[in-house]
């Protein structure tokens, strides 16, 4: 639609350049004025500014006026027509983009709030992308929100403001990411959404390592380093090369799906009589290991015992290769 209004803009400019090169030409040669009078002319005739002529014209001279004026009348008016029409236009495709997004984002529950699109908030959007899970990003340069806006539901604002958090839905939420690259941005974004819902999971970027604790302090659930992480993995490469590379390969995603997933034992309870880990029996009818199980108390136990008793609202981690991943969801209804 936008590229059919810029052909006709470029139209419109060529048909009044077109006039301009006729008026100056016709004065030039019809009544024999200099280059700069013909100019003149033909800008006081097309604008109909009503100064009077150069020089008194004869016969032909007002004739080639008269033609002058109507035509410019035309083109004049087709390029304004032009100009207005592209100009409502444009706004209206920008006020049904923004009711649109409005809607979807009021559609959204227990979603993710990312704060910042930056190179941390672009490399989250990708990730939750990748697991299918429903965010939003809260940005504040507009330019940004232009080139990214296809396929990611952006809110126009600065995170600091209550107002902007709530158009994002943080009522509705589930998790909130502050990746803005300012410590002291971050900590004010925790520090108003914590107000505003006692119970948001957030997670945090910081640059300096003194910014962690008051992060914490402000209601943060989990501070993240990016320069830290960074460092240590480069150092771990060169002391354990294998093993950072095979890591590596656990977190990347797969054809449908990633290497590891996390289910929670309400899942298999309507299905399998599960007392401990060897009632799953996961292995043999998925392909997959479990080798983590989170007690409902937040503890992690890596590798655990197969005898091991579960709880409610407990968690246990799996491993395996994208299709056995995809047949452990597909036998268990596991979104």
């Amino acid at each position: 639609m936008m590229q059919l209004f810029r052909s006709k803009i470029y139209l419109a400019l060529a048909l009044m350049l077109m006039v301009l090169t006729f008026g100056v030409l016709g004065y030039r040669i019809v009544a024999d004025y200099s280059w700069v009078d013909a100019f003149y002319m033909t800008i006081i005739t097309v604008t109909t500014v009503g100064f009077s002529e150069v020089r008194p014209m004869g016969p032909a001279g007002k004739i080639f006026t008269i033609i002058l004026i109507v035509t410019s009348v035309f083109i004049v008016g087709f390029a304004i027509s032009i100009v207005t029409e592209y100009l409502l236009s444009r706004n209206s495709v920008e006020l049904l983009k923004k009711k649109k997004m409005k809607n979807a984002i009021e559609n959204l529950n227990q979603h993710v709030i990312v704060c910042g699109f930056g190179r941390n908030g672009m490399q989250a959007a990708e990730r939750l992308k990748a697991y299918k899970r429903p965010f939003v990003v809260i940005e504040k340069d507009k330019e940004v929100i232009e080139r990214f806006e296809e396929g990611v539901l952006f809110v126009e604002g600065d995170a600091n403001d209550d107002d902007v958090l709530m158009e994002a839905g943080i009522e509705r939420s589930q998790y909130l990411i502050a990746t803005l690259p300012d410590d002291a941005a971050n900590l004010f974004v925790v520090l108003s959404a914590r107000q505003m819902k006692k119970n948001l999971f957030i997670i945090s970027r910081a640059s300096l390592v003194n910014s962690q604790k008051k992060l914490f302090l402000a209601g943060a659930n989990k501070v993240i380093m990016p320069d830290k992480i960074g460092g240590d993995h480069m150092a771990s490469l060169v002391v354990m090369p294998d093993l950072i590379t095979f890591m590596d390969k656990l977190s990347m995603e797969g054809e449908h799906t990633t290497n590891l997933e996390e289910v929670a034992i309400e899942d298999f309870a309507n299905q399998i009589d599960c007392n401990s880990l060897r009632d799953l029996d996961l292995r043999r009818k998925t392909g997959c290991t479990i080798i983590g199980y989170i007690s409902p108390d937040g503890e992690y136990i890596i590798n655990p015992e197969a005898d091991m008793k579960l709880q409610p609202k407990s968690k246990v981690i799996v491993l395996g290769r994208p299709e056995q991943i995809k047949i452990l969801n597909e036998m268990f209804n596991i979104e």
